[in-house]
């Protein structure tokens, strides 16, 4: 046991959580910033089949909902109805990747991943993420998000940030322009931070992931939905 956690230890990166609160309490200047070509990607393992999973952007109250948010409007006052994270896009898997992501654990019997990817990133301004979401596909394959989105992103400076949380692992990319001092939409990332470690762990993603316009194994539509 205590080698295990010893090599734990060892490969721990600073940003890399777990349910550690306290981690993202802090201020976002004090986060490790790094250029676009140098901070870490996605990490896939031995798996290379997974790189060829795709992801989707997600609409503008999936990740909300996907994070367990608190309510979005209160009828009580229609004067600050909007949507939460406005400076963030965020990535999710698509039906194929939730279908073939079984398919795969169960064809090698258990030992591949069932593993998603949730990648989040949080840009300093709402004009810098409006602009790169003009250039930004809306699918992707997760073998090419380090290279396009990530590497992509020339003159940027990004903070990374990892959650394991059952089935599903949370990259979190915080984005400001090289040079910046601190981070201008720190509030943002600090309520998407402490959203996701207050997560529960998902223990299946096929349900956890049935969001609104997403059919999953086992999803019902809900009885009644805000648009």
């Amino acid at each position: 046991m205590g080698e295990k956690k010893n090599k734990k230890q060892k490969h721990q990166h600073p940003n890399d959580q777990t349910t550690k609160p306290a981690a993202v309490a802090a201020a976002a200047s004090d986060f490790s910033f790094k250029p676009s070509n140098e901070v870490k990607g996605l990490r896939f393992g031995g798996q290379f089949i997974v790189k060829s999973f795709t992801i989707r952007r997600a609409r503008p109250l999936e990740l909300p909902q996907l994070l367990d948010f608190p309510p979005l409007f209160n009828k009580s006052n229609t004067t600050n109805n909007k949507v939460p994270f406005p400076t963030t896009t965020a990535f999710l898997p698509t039906n194929f990747t939730i279908l073939a992501h079984h398919a795969w654990h169960t064809l090698t019997l258990g030992l591949g991943t069932k593993k998603s990817k949730v990648v989040v990133f949080v840009f300093e301004s709402e004009a810098m993420k409006v602009a790169v979401d003009k250039v930004w596909p809306p699918e992707i394959p997760l073998g090419e998000v380090n290279k396009k989105l990530i590497r992509g992103l020339k003159g940027c400076e990004m903070a990374r940030f990892k959650f394991r949380k059952g089935c599903i692992t949370f990259y979190v990319y915080a984005v400001r322009g090289a040079g910046a001092v601190g981070f201008s939409c720190a509030d943002d990332l600090r309520s998407v931070l402490q959203s996701v470690v207050a997560l529960k762990d998902f223990l299946d993603h096929t349900a956890m992931l049935a969001l609104p316009n997403q059919r999953s194994l086992n999803y019902s539509p809900p009885l009644a939905m805000a648009h």
